[in-house]
């Protein structure tokens, strides 16, 4: 399980000798829920998320255990080091908006006739309870030929989600390579 430390401090000061040291800031929140400033080392933040299974992982910060989810993160643009985590708590029974990550299985047809695969959306988000939240979108591609794209609303959902993103949206696409 992830251990954190509570920051007593947000200051710019306190962000800085924080980020020094090691640590990756991050803020835990949800609805009806009092803000949490915390701070996990990142190293072990990222271990964490490469070998977690779900969505949702335990965290644990101050003696106390969250189930979370990435809500967003920040990367710094030169060193390519994530500088700061939003990290939602889930909630049992409470509905409430989720990214979910659009997973691509297959080669499509359209990448032999000169195509190239464009995903424009990295991930989905969906209206639901936390315990019927899926892990991932997977999508087929291999049928989609040049000129062909999968919509929002060619996804199936699961029973209790509700997709907030509209329905023209385009997820992924074959189009002609110039």
């Amino acid at each position: 399980m992830l251990e954190g430390i509570l920051r007593e401090s947000i200051d710019k000061k306190a962000l800085k000798s924080l980020r020094r040291d090691g640590y990756l800031i991050a803020n835990i929140y949800a609805k009806g829920f009092e803000n949490i400033h915390a701070a996990f080392k990142e190293n072990e933040f990222i271990k964490e998320i490469r070998k977690k299974e779900s969505l949702i992982f335990p965290v644990k910060v101050d003696g106390k255990v969250y189930d979370v989810i990435i809500q967003e993160y920040q990367r710094d643009p030169v060193a390519n080091k994530i500088l700061h985590v939003d990290l939602r708590v889930a909630i049992p029974g409470i509905v409430a908006k989720y990214f979910v990550p659009v997973v691509i299985n297959g080669v499509a047809k359209g990448i032999k006739d000169k195509g190239v695969l464009v995903q424009s959306k990295r991930r989905l988000c969906v209206k639901c309870a936390s315990e019927f939240l899926p892990n991932s979108f997977v999508l087929d591609v291999s049928n989609l030929e040049v000129g062909q794209t999968l919509l929002v609303r060619d996804i199936k959902l699961p029973a209790n989600v509700q997709m907030v993103d509209a329905d023209r949206v385009a997820v992924v696409g074959v189009v002609k390579a110039k």
